[in-house]
């Protein structure tokens, strides 16, 4: 057997064990119920919706800033749900689970048609696919807007590697379309260009190739993507401003500058041991200042390490800046939800972290024989322990009793 051949078969093999395992975790949402907390406002009570497909609602799609976000496509898939299924909540969750594992799917080949590092790509798909903080946004329907715009956000990056590999306009084209349907989604990834940048530094390693002119280059190339994002920002923000939720806009401007360096290593925190998820986290406006302090030390300290060691380790570079980059529309600084934090917020994020962890644990590991003998059997203890987790997770989400009981008993 050739050595093409016994790759390609490995491929398969990870495709379907990522298929078969994410499956086995989350496939208990296909009896669950809507819960109180705006699905009725997504679905149940949202006669547009109820409506199905058709030119009005198309129209009223595209149209509105009804829940304060434009997310026209979001609106259209959930009218396909109703049209397909109704009231029945089965549906609406399947539609979330299959989003969830394409998109698994597509982080795979992503990184491997990137690095060629099979087993490092499947480390990364499957730490994103099992994670227990994407348990929110898989099994609630209202969420239907970040398994979507992740959808797109992954094509995106897919057709990208594959207009570098042949730089012609009809590719070029498929990037920026893709592109566009992600913002139709959830306007947060307006991030990506600059995921695109990244990627070019490592592992494409174009600008090693481009040392003289690489400037030029990035904006030429970046420029539409870049003017996209900036529409969307400001349309978000002019919609934030006139937000119909009085509740959202609470805390002041000081309260959430303060809340912004706690929440974000509260995520990383909650990344690496994903403990009490509950679906609302109280915002406080007493942060005690040690934690300020640590949280924005510590922040601080890591940056800086990675900077120091960009050149010999981009990997932790670019883990790095994907997790803080993509995190900082949804910090909070610019109030979107009257929550302190929210484990949807992770769903893209947490990718930058598994970056770190699938190139740079291996590093503690020179010997391959080793790495055979402890990393691999290690990394899938990790993953049966993240799964295991998730399930039970996924369990609170059955109904809304269940969910609100649950963190309850968590505040």
């Amino acid at each position: 057997m050739s050595n093409k051949t016994n790759i390609n078969s490995k491929i398969l093999i990870i495709c379907i064990v990522l298929i078969i395992v994410t499956f086995s975790v989350f496939w208990q949402v296909k009896w669950f119920d809507f819960v109180n907390l705006d699905d009725p406002v997504y679905v149940i009570e949202n006669y547009r919706i109820q409506s199905g497909i058709s030119l009005e609602g198309i129209r009223w799609a595209f149209s509105t800033t009804y829940a304060d976000f434009w997310h026209p496509l979001t609106w259209l898939t959930l009218m396909f749900d109703y049209q397909l299924h109704g009231l029945n909540a089965s549906g609406f969750h399947i539609t979330n689970l299959l989003l969830h594992i394409l998109s698994t799917l597509l982080l795979f080949w992503l990184f491997h048609r990137m690095t060629g590092a099979v087993w490092k790509s499947a480390f990364v798909a499957a730490f994103f696919a099992l994670h227990p903080l994407h348990v929110e946004t898989v099994a609630w329907v209202a969420k239907r807007k970040d398994v979507l715009s992740g959808f797109f956000w992954m094509l995106t990056l897919c057709f990208y590697v594959y207009y570098i590999e042949k730089p012609i306009v009809r590719r070029y084209l498929l990037v920026l379309l893709c592109f566009s349907c992600a913002l139709m989604s959830k306007s947060m990834v307006v991030t990506l260009p600059v995921i695109m940048i990244l990627f070019d530094y490592w592992p494409l390693g174009r600008f090693q190739s481009r040392k003289d002119n690489y400037m030029l280059w990035q904006l030429r190339e970046k420029t539409p993507f870049f003017i996209l994002s900036a529409i969307f920002s400001i349309i978000t923000l002019y919609i934030g401003y006139n937000r119909t939720n009085p509740f959202v806009n609470d805390f002041s401007l000081s309260s959430r500058l303060v809340n912004a360096p706690v929440s974000f290593i509260t995520y990383l925190g909650k990344t690496f041991w994903p403990h009490n998820l509950a679906v609302f986290y109280p915002f406080s406006v007493q942060i005690p200042a040690w934690q300020i302090l640590g949280s924005t030390s510590l922040i601080i300290v890591i940056s800086v390490a990675v900077i120091v060691t960009f050149k010999r380790f981009p990997y932790f570079f670019i883990g790095w800046l994907w997790y803080s980059i993509t995190l900082l529309p949804v910090i909070g600084i610019i109030q979107a939800d009257i929550r302190a934090i929210s484990d949807n917020y992770t769903y893209l994020p947490s990718i930058g972290i598994a970056i770190g962890l699938a190139w740079g644990i291996p590093l503690l590991f020179p010997s391959e024989d080793i790495r055979k003998k402890i990393l691999f059997p290690a990394a899938i203890t990790f993953l049966v322990i993240m799964a295991s987790l998730s399930c039970k997770q996924c369990d609170y989400w059955k109904n809304s009793i269940e969910l609100f009981n649950h963190s309850l008993q968590l505040i």
